[in-house]
C-alpha cells in the first residue's frame, strides 16, 4: 500500500503538531486508506532519560494516538471512536531507534460493524510493539478502543 498525498500530508502536518513533536517520535507512514502507519522513535536528547535510554513517555506518547486515529478514518463518521484505556510493558531499554507498525485489516472493521449491530458499544483491544532495527522487542503497548455508532442530532 502506497501514501496518497491527503495522508503524506496528513503526517507532515502530524510530525509538526507540538503535541506530537514533543514526543521524539515521527510518523513515517500512512498508507491511502488508513490501513497501516509506520512510527520511529529515535534516541536524541530529547528522548533520552537520565540513564541513557529513550524515555518510558516517549516510548508510550509516540505510539498513543494511531489505532484511534486510524479507526476514525477507516470507519468513516457515522461512529464514535475513543481511547478507553491503556497499559505498556517495558521489555528491553532503548538503546537506539525504535520502530511501530499499526495495521487494521478489512476483517477487523467487517466484525467491528458486525458486533455494533447486536450491540450499542464495543472495546477492541490492540497490540503494537516497538521493536530495533534487528527485531528485538523493547516495549510492548495495549490499547483498549471504545466503538459506537453515532446518534443522528
Amino acid at each position: 500500500m502506497r501514501e496518497s498525498f491527503r495522508t503524506r500530508l496528513f503526517r507532515i502536518a502530524f510530525n509538526l503538531w507540538p503535541c506530537f513533536r514533543g514526543t521524539g517520535a515521527r510518523v513515517a507512514f500512512i498508507a491511502s486508506d488508513w490501513s497501516a502507519v509506520r512510527v520511529r522513535l529515535p534516541l536524541s536528547w530529547r528522548t533520552r532519560n537520565y540513564v541513557g535510554t529513550i524515555f518510558g513517555g516517549s516510548l508510550y506518547a509516540g505510539i498513543d494516538p494511531f489505532y484511534m486515529l486510524m479507526l476514525i478514518h477507516r470507519l468513516g463518521p457515522g461512529y464514535v471512536v475513543w481511547d478507553k484505556a491503556a497499559s505498556i510493558r517495558f521489555r528491553k531499554p532503548g538503546r537506539s531507534t525504535l520502530r511501530a507498525a499499526f495495521s487494521l485489516d478489512e476483517a477487523e472493521l467487517g466484525e467491528i460493524r458486525r458486533l455494533l449491530q447486536e450491540q450499542p458499544k464495543v472495546d477492541r483491544t490492540y497490540r503494537v510493539q516497538l521493536e530495533d532495527e534487528g527485531g528485538v522487542v523493547h516495549a510492548e503497548v495495549e490499547k483498549v478502543i471504545h466503538i459506537s455508532l453515532r446518534q443522528p442530532t
